[in-house]
């Protein structure tokens, strides 16, 4: 029978192509749009790590002076040195990382390339089995070459590329800002969407190219990216707001903690090191600590931009108000044909038979829509492409979004079939055979 009703479907869709093509033109601009913003959003708001999402936090204290306290306020953003390497010395989660962003100026050993700027990460060893990063060539480096300050690098697949030829690079030497690193580790393909460790920079650009020991580049005095807070006399410190003393929050710090029962005890942990910094006079505020997974912290940090956000319920609005018009097109479309239901019902349809067949024309219209609809998300996509958003690079259509166009397209469809098709079998067949 739902053969039959698709065969009447589509002898209808090509009996009055004018309306058809009007009705599939409102449901693709409808789909094409909602589909183009709803996948932007996908992407953006996504778990970028959802092996570990629930076993990854990100760790908060207050350390500022009582200056300008106000109750309840929300803690720092990021950790002063003292406090992170205070942290990463406890050692009290299963595995832990401070890190900063940076950028070096990187020379190819033959000189064959003029120098070039690279973003890079300052971090720890557990950095990359914390967060799970994928190594194309050799390993990252060890808790024994942090402490030891050891000149050692791990590159992105693309470094590599550019300076060795995509080959093993393990062993060899990169030469960056002038110092030269032993490289013991290269990437593979790998990024993070948002990139959740560090939402102080870009949110959505690559990973880092070089990563070195943050002790490392304690040692070497380098530079950092990102946001910076101080309150205090950052000149009584030798290294400026980046030693260890310094008054700055600027630091992010990340710990692993793989049951309930940790993430308890760490939250303790965090509540007993602040009240003993206040007791030694460091914390001048009350106890105020926070400890937020992945997705805890994407949503405190508002990782989506709100643009995105509002784009998609616009658009969405859009494809409501083409269904509406969906709706007002099927009705006439439908009401014309009231003798033919007239004949169909005195030969015996029933009223549910009737409703089935103007429902998947319906849904018949909303597939044909949907395909046009996929013409005009992909053009969306590609448009949002084109723009200087630091996401626009990611707007591509997967398979799950693919998958959804059509479900929506069809939804949307039968959703503005219902009331055509309900008022169509509600036709009386004595009234249309009297009139004719």
């Amino acid at each position: 029978m739902f053969g039959y009703y698709i065969d009447l479907a589509l002898r209808s869709l090509r009996r009055n192509k004018a309306l058809t093509a009007l009705m599939v033109l409102a449901i693709a601009l409808g789909i094409g749009a909602s589909m183009t913003t709803l996948t932007v959003f996908h992407i953006l708001s996504g778990d970028p790590i959802p092996q570990k999402s629930d076993k990854l936090f990100y760790p908060r204290v207050d350390p500022r002076s009582a200056r300008g306290f106000t109750p309840g306020e929300e803690p720092e953003e990021q950790m002063t040195r003292f406090d992170a390497e205070a942290l990463l010395r406890d050692k009290r989660g299963d595995r832990q990382a401070v890190m900063t962003a940076g950028g070096l100026a990187v020379e190819s050993a033959d000189g064959k390339l003029q120098p070039f700027s690279v973003e890079s990460r300052y971090t720890s060893a557990d950095f990359f089995p914390m967060f799970e990063v994928p190594f194309r060539y050799g390993a990252a480096w060890s808790a024994a070459e942090d402490d030891a300050r050891a000149r050692v690098a791990v590159i992105s697949s693309a470094l590599n590329d550019k300076l060795f030829g995509g080959g093993n690079s393990v062993g060899k030497t990169l030469l960056a800002n002038e110092t030269r690193f032993r490289i013991v580790g290269v990437l593979d393909d790998w990024r993070p969407t948002p990139k959740f460790y560090d939402l102080t920079n870009d949110r959505f650009s690559e990973v880092e190219q070089v990563f070195i020991p943050f002790s490392t580049s304690r040692a070497l005095d380098f530079g950092s990216q990102g946001n910076m807070n101080c309150w205090g006399d950052t000149g009584s410190d030798p290294e400026g707001p980046r030693g260890v003393n310094a008054p700055c929050t600027w630091l992010q710090y990340w710990v692993e903690l793989d049951s309930p029962a940790k993430v308890a005890d760490y939250r303790r942990y965090l509540e007993n090191y602040s009240n003993q910094q206040r007791a030694a006079g460091r914390f001048e505020r009350p106890s105020n600590v926070r400890l937020h997974s992945v997705m805890e912290w994407l949503e405190v940090k508002n990782a989506v931009p709100g643009d995105v956000r509002l784009q998609m319920w616009l658009a969405f609005g859009f494809l409501a108000v083409c269904l509406l018009n969906t709706v007002g097109l099927l009705l006439a479309k439908f009401m014309r044909r009231s003798s033919e239901i007239g004949v169909r019902r005195a030969l015996g349809a029933s009223r549910r038979a009737i409703f089935a067949q103007y429902l998947v024309e319906a849904g018949a219209i909303g597939m044909v829509g949907g395909m046009a609809g996929l013409g005009l998300a992909l053009l969306g996509l590609w448009a949002v492409r084109q723009q200087p958003a630091d996401y626009a690079e990611l707007a591509r259509l997967d398979p799950a979004m693919l998958l959804t166009t059509f479900v929506i397209a069809l939804a949307s469809s039968v959703l503005a079939g219902l009331l055509p098709a309900w008022r169509a079998m509600q036709v009386a067949p004595a009234i249309q055979l009297k009139s004719q």
